[in-house]
Order: structure tokens, then C-alpha cells, then sequence
């Protein structure tokens, strides 16, 4: 597969303190790739310096090309959007310029496809064109994330970042946010998936990287970390049942 998106050696301090260690992690063209871990771990912060939004060191690719100091407007204009925790709606706002505002860096370029890139989003969104001219605030935790991840789509990005979608979601919700973000690879997204909800998170993805102070302490196929008798004691709760979900 052709690798998109690649970290090596990528670390991110706060002063002296060190909260991502030379992690080294790569998203192929057509993957969902999961990070996983407790809190604390440096999932959101290595989310974060990755976007350029805090300083890093080692080395960072996009489709081939070095990014020597990453930066939001470069990623941005390279084709990478990121959907931060906490959404970061404008809530006085309706659904529709929310999203619009999403498109804002490709109008700015000359680009004028707007209303094509709202057609899809609401294609894949439909509640969100129901809801088209509703405040962002009145929305239910479910649409607001639907409408976080509309709005990141609507930059037509090849690498969607998404740091905990499911957070503050019922489990019926999250599997319909979830299934979303599945779907993106029929329409060329590529995602990079941070999230707590290991089962869930690992349900969706190709493979996953499991994140703890701040440096990988494992890697492989969704399936076999899914499956992994370490994981399974320690991020999805299963107690004594762990062996009977192991076994294939």
C-alpha cells in the first residue's frame, strides 16, 4: 500500500517534560489506523503537534513529501483536517455556515466547489441537511459530532484526523459515528482515529498503535490487537471473560 502519512522519531515536550517519545507510526492511502491508550498517554498531543498546532521534533511525511516544520496552514493546505475533542463548534451559528466555514481555506484559494462539497457531506450526513438551518448549539452530542466531522470534510481532505469522536456519546451513537468513519474510504478519506474506546476504535480500523506514556508499546492489525490477550486485559474490560473473547 502506498504510505500517506508518516511519523518517525516524533517527540513533543512541554519544557522539560517529554509527553510523546520518538513514536514512529505511518497511515496508508485507503486506512482507518487507530491510536489507543489511557489517559495521559499523549494521544491528543500527538494528534496535535502532528496538525503543527504544538512544536515537535523528528520527522513528518505527507505523500512523499517532508515536512520540515509542520504547521496548520501547511497541513491544511496538503490535505490533512483535524476534528479536535471538543469540536469546536460555532454554536450561534446554523448547521449550514458551520459547515461552510469548514470550506473556507478552498474558497480562498480560488476554488469555488462549495455547494457540490455540501451535496456530499449531507449525503453522508442526512440529518444534518434536516438540521441544515438549526444552531450548532441546539444540536444533540450525536449531530454535533456529525456536524464536526461535515465540517473537516468539506476541506475534501485526504487525511482526516479525529481525536475521540465518541467521547460523551451513548454506545448507540457511537457505533452510527463509527460507521461513518468507515465509510470515508469509498470517498478517498484516509483516518487517523484517536480514541479511548479501544474495542470500539479497533472494531473500525485496519491496524492501531497503542500509545502509552507518550511512546508505541504496540502495533499490528485491528483484528490481532482486538484479540490480544494484553489488550483485552487491560483496555476493554472483559475481567475473566478475556480468554473465551481471545480465543478465534
Amino acid at each position: 500500500m502506498t504510505s500517506l502519512f508518516q511519523l518517525q522519531d516524533f517527540s513533543v515536550a512541554y519544557g522539560a517534560v517529554e509527553a510523546v517519545h520518538q513514536v514512529a507510526l505511518q497511515v496508508n492511502e485507503g486506512e482507518i489506523v487507530t491510536v489507543i491508550g489511557p489517559n495521559g498517554a499523549g494521544k491528543t498531543t500527538l494528534l496535535c503537534a502532528a496538525m503543527g498546532l504544538l512544536p515537535s521534533t523528528g520527522s513528518l511525511t505527507l505523500a512523499g513529501e517532508r515536512i520540515a516544520r509542520p504547521s496548520v496552514e501547511a497541513m491544511v493546505a496538503r490535505g490533512v483536517a483535524l476534528v479536535p475533542e471538543r469540536r469546536e463548534l460555532f454554536g450561534e451559528m446554523p448547521v449550514e455556515d458551520n459547515l461552510l466555514l469548514g470550506g473556507f481555506y478552498r474558497w480562498r484559494t480560488g476554488q469555488r466547489d462549495q455547494k457540490e462539497r455540501m451535496a456530499e457531506v449531507f449525503a453522508i450526513f442526512p440529518r444534518l441537511k434536516e438540521r441544515r438551518a438549526q444552531l450548532a448549539s441546539t444540536l444533540s452530542g450525536g449531530e454535533r459530532q456529525m456536524l464536526a466531522i461535515g465540517r473537516a470534510l468539506m476541506a475534501r481532505p485526504r487525511l482526516l484526523m479525529l481525536d475521540e469522536p465518541s467521547l460523551g456519546l451513548a454506545p448507540l451513537i457511537v457505533r452510527e459515528v463509527l460507521h461513518v468513519v468507515s465509510s470515508l474510504r469509498a470517498h478517498g478519506v484516509s483516518v487517523l482515529l484517536v480514541e479511548q474506546n479501544a474495542r470500539a476504535a479497533l472494531q473500525v480500523a485496519d491496524r492501531g498503535y497503542v500509545l502509552e506514556t507518550g511512546a508505541v508499546a504496540l502495533t499490528g492489525p485491528a483484528q490481532d490487537l482486538l484479540h490480544d490477550r494484553r489488550i483485552i486485559d487491560t483496555y476493554l474490560g472483559l475481567g475473566n471473560k478475556s480468554a473465551a473473547v481471545a480465543a478465534p
